[in-house]
C-alpha cells in the first residue's frame, strides 16, 4: 500500500468520531436531566404559590425560637435557624465520629478473636457477632436507652467507680481540666508527640525492611507522645487546676458531663457496628496466603507479631473497601437519634419544619450535610486505601 492510499484520519469534530458522539451522548443526557429538574421544580414553586406555602431559604436568619438541650456551642433560642443547624450537625459528627473509632477498635479486637486457637475466646467473638448483628439497630437503641434511663440509679444515688467519676440516669460526669492560655501549649506538645511517634514507626519499618530486625514501635511510641505533652505542658506553665465534679444534696455540680441520650447513640452505633467490622476484619485476614502464616512460623514470630506485622498490613487491601462504606452507614444511621430525643441534624430539622413550614428547603439541607459527609469520608478511606495498596514490580 502506497502511503497517498492510506485513510484519510476523521476528525475530532466529526460526528463519524467514536469520541465525539460519545461526548455529545453526555451533553445531551445532561440537558435533558437539568431540564427535567429544572420542570419539576418549576411545577413545584408554583404549586407552592397557589396554596400560599412560602419557600426559600431566608428563614435561616430568622430567629429559631426554640432551645436545643445539648451542644457543643452555646446555642440559645435568640439564635438563627442556621446556627441551629450548625448545632445539629456538631451533634451529628461528634456521636458518628466516636461511634467510628469506637467499631473500629472493638470490630479489629473480635475480628481476630474469632481466628483464635482458644476455644472459649473464640466462641464468645462469635457470639457477640451473630447476637448483635441480627438484631435492627433502632431496637439496641431502644434497649441502651432503656438501660440508661430505667436500670441506671437516680443522680442522687450516682455510682461512683472512681473518685470524680459519677454514672446515673443523668449521664456520666467526668472531671476537665479548666481551660487556660497554658493549655495551647500542651495541645501543641501532644500534636507534636503524635508526628514524633508516628516518624519513629515509619523508621522502624523501614529498618526492618532493611536489615530484617524489628525495633520495638508501641513502648517507644507512647513515651514519646507523653513526654511531648509533658514538655508542652511544663512549658505552657504547668497549668493544673481541675474541674471535679461535687454531689450535693439534689444534684451533681461542675465538671464535663456527656448527657444519657449521647450515651445511647455512642455505645448503640459502636456495639451494632463493631459486629459487621469484625467480620470485615476476620475475612480480610482469612484472604492473606496461609503460606504467609508458614513463613511467619518459620521465622519464629510470635502470634500477635504475626497479625500486626504480616497479616493485618496485607489484609488491609482487602479491609478498607467494605470497612468504608461501614463507616458510611454509621454516619446516616446517627439520624436514627430522632428516635431517643437527641439533637442531630434530623431532629432540628423536624423542628424546623413544624415551625417554618419549609419541608423542602429543610430536607434539602439535610441531604447535602449527609451527602457532603460522605463523599468527603469516602474521599479520605480512598485516599488511605491507595496508600495501603501493596507496591508490586
Amino acid at each position: 500500500m502506497t502511503p497517498s492510499s492510506h485513510p484519510a484520519k476523521t476528525s475530532y469534530l466529526s460526528w463519524r468520531s467514536k469520541s465525539f458522539r460519545g461526548l455529545a451522548y453526555q451533553a445531551i443526557a445532561l440537558v435533558l436531566v437539568i431540564a427535567l429538574g429544572a420542570y419539576l421544580m418549576h411545577n413545584v414553586s408554583l404549586n407552592m404559590r397557589v396554596r400560599g406555602i412560602h419557600s426559600g431559604f431566608d428563614f435561616l436568619s430568622q430567629s429559631a425560637g426554640f432551645s436545643i438541650g445539648e451542644s457543643v456551642v452555646p446555642f440559645d433560642s435568640d439564635d438563627s435557624y442556621g446556627k441551629a443547624f450548625l448545632v445539629g450537625l456538631s451533634n451529628t459528627l461528634r456521636a458518628a465520629i466516636a461511634s467510628v473509632v469506637l467499631a473500629t477498635v472493638l470490630g479489629t479486637a473480635i475480628g481476630i478473636g474469632k481466628l483464635s486457637r482458644n476455644f472459649l475466646l473464640r466462641t464468645l467473638c462469635s457470639a457477640y457477632v451473630q447476637a448483635f448483628r441480627n438484631v435492627p439497630l433502632l431496637l439496641q437503641l431502644f434497649m441502651w436507652y432503656f438501660v440508661m434511663t430505667e436500670l441506671l440509679p437516680p443522680v442522687t444515688s450516682a455510682i461512683q467507680p472512681v473518685a470524680g467519676l459519677f454514672l446515673s440516669k443523668n449521664g456520666l460526669q467526668f472531671p476537665i481540666p479548666v481551660w487556660a492560655s497554658g493549655q495551647w501549649m500542651t495541645l501543641a506538645g501532644l500534636v507534636a508527640g503524635v508526628v514524633g511517634a508516628w516518624f519513629w514507626t515509619r523508621q522502624a519499618t523501614r529498618h526492618l525492611y532493611a536489615t530484617g530486625r524489628l525495633r520495638p514501635s508501641f513502648g517507644p511510641c507512647v513515651a514519646i507522645v507523653v513526654a511531648g505533652t509533658l514538655v508542652g505542658w511544663l512549658l505552657g506553665g504547668s497549668p493544673s487546676t481541675m474541674d471535679i465534679p461535687e454531689r450535693t444534696a439534689l444534684s451533681i455540680v461542675g465538671g464535663g458531663s456527656l448527657t444519657p441520650e449521647y450515651l445511647t447513640m455512642v455505645i448503640g452505633l459502636a456495639i451494632y457496628n463493631a459486629s459487621f467490622v469484625a467480620e470485615i476484619v476476620r475475612g480480610g485476614i482469612q484472604s492473606v496466603p496461609f503460606g504467609q502464616h508458614e513463613a511467619a512460623a518459620a521465622l519464629g514470630l510470635s502470634a500477635s507479631r504475626e497479625i500486626r506485622l504480616i497479616q493485618l498490613p496485607q489484609a488491609l487491601r482487602v479491609i478498607i473497601p467494605p470497612l468504608t462504606s461501614q463507616y458510611l452507614n454509621i454516619t446516616k444511621n446517627a439520624s436514627l437519634a430522632v428516635a431517643i430525643g437527641y439533637p442531630d441534624l434530623v431532629s432540628i430539622s423536624n423542628t424546623s419544619i413544624n415551625q417554618t413550614g419549609r419541608a423542602i428547603e429543610c430536607l434539602s439541607l439535610v441531604m447535602a450535610c449527609y451527602l457532603t459527609l460522605s463523599l468527603l469520608m469516602a474521599a479520605l478511606m480512598n485516599v488511605y486505601n491507595k496508600r495501603s495498596l501493596i507496591k508490586e514490580r
